[in-house]
């Protein structure tokens, strides 16, 4: 390990506990965003017409954020949001790379800055699917992790220099499942859950790298002008993510009883969105990054194998992984030219 690589383990170790934010499991969005005006600024939620990412759109429109929402199903999500403040709806298929290029070239085209991007689109436990220019992309690595690395790649010169955010929405799933660096697109042995599990890791270990960025060398910590990246395990919660995943076997997997009621610990809508508004919008991470983040504050590390409880596993914060599942993505998708 050179030295620069120890610093950074150092600083990303550091970062990892609670820096007591004040809320907590039971708050919602419009709890953490209570006082912070996001008039004039613009955010970009990708799924945002949907289970979680609606209730973030939401809350960040009713703070006053004009808010984009990139959209597979354009016309659902016109008609998921109407009524909703400020928003717009422009096409996006994460699973597509070049629907990703013109996405953001149109964006660009339009000079406006970008101040929050969330990542929060994505599939859970589908059937094994290929995706990506050649057809042999496993779908859960191309769209929740390859989708949101080219649209970040891509949309990076309209990021607002120095104080923009960009969150990642990753989950508890990812300890089951570190990256799968021989196979990483399940070429042998297809896991709906395991493939799942290494995109949240995935996930996690993007924000780690690109906000790694910011700093220019291991001695200087001045700001570069790349955004601050954070992602976070919003916690459990039903909703559409889930639409692959029988009703039967939610309810043997104890997530609900069999009249359709969540089980205990799980979150509303509204719950789990706060802790990715949170990590977007709040002055207690001015000066930190890379983290994750959990119940609406910087997650300990986990020291348990239940995922109801949290935390998080060491090789989703591993800035050396990270390094290096950045420039496999690079090589991937051709992007990744601004960690140079």
């Amino acid at each position: 390990m050179t030295t620069q690589q120890g610093q950074q383990q150092v600083r990303q170790q550091a970062q990892q506990h609670r820096i007591g934010s004040g809320f907590g499991a039971s708050s919602t969005a419009d709890d953490v965003l209570a006082g912070i005006d996001l008039s004039g600024r613009t955010a970009l939620v990708t799924g945002g017409y949907s289970g979680l990412g609606l209730e973030i759109t939401r809350a960040l429109s009713r703070a006053g954020a004009h808010v984009v929402v990139p959209a597979r199903r354009p016309d659902t999500a016109k008609q998921a949001l109407r009524g909703t403040d400020r928003v717009e709806v422009r096409a996006l298929d994460l699973a597509d790379q070049e629907s990703i290029r013109h996405f953001a070239e149109r964006f660009l085209a339009t000079d406006r800055a970008l101040d929050i991007l969330i990542n929060n689109a994505g599939v859970m436990a589908c059937p094994e699917t290929r995706v990506g220019p050649d057809g042999t992309w496993e779908s859960h690595f191309a769209i929740n992790h390859l989708g949101h690395f080219a649209l970040v790649n891509r949309l990076h010169p309209a990021l607002s220099p120095g104080t923009a955010r960009v969150v990642s929405v990753a989950s508890s799933g990812h300890f089951l499942s570190d990256i799968r660096w021989t196979d990483p697109h399940f070429h042998e042995g297809y896991d709906r859950w395991l493939a799942y599990a290494q995109s949240k890791t995935a996930n996690a270990l993007f924000a780690v790298h690109l906000n790694s960025l910011r700093t220019t060398d291991s001695l200087r910590t001045a700001d570069t002008g790349r955004p601050r990246a954070f992602s976070v395990h919003p916690g459990s919660i039903l909703t559409p993510l889930q639409r692959h995943i029988p009703r039967e076997e939610q309810i043997a997997q104890g997530w609900m009883s069999a009249d359709g009621t969540p089980a205990q610990g799980f979150k509303t809508p509204a719950q789990g969105a706060a802790t990715a508004v949170w990590a977007a919008t709040s002055p207690l991470l001015d000066a930190q990054g890379g983290a994750y983040c959990q119940d609406c504050d910087i997650a300990e590390p986990a020291t348990t194998e239940d995922m109801l409880i949290g935390g998080v596993k060491p090789w989703a914060t591993d800035p050396d992984a990270a390094a290096r599942l950045w420039q496999l993505s690079a090589d991937m998708t051709g992007l990744g030219d601004l960690a140079s």
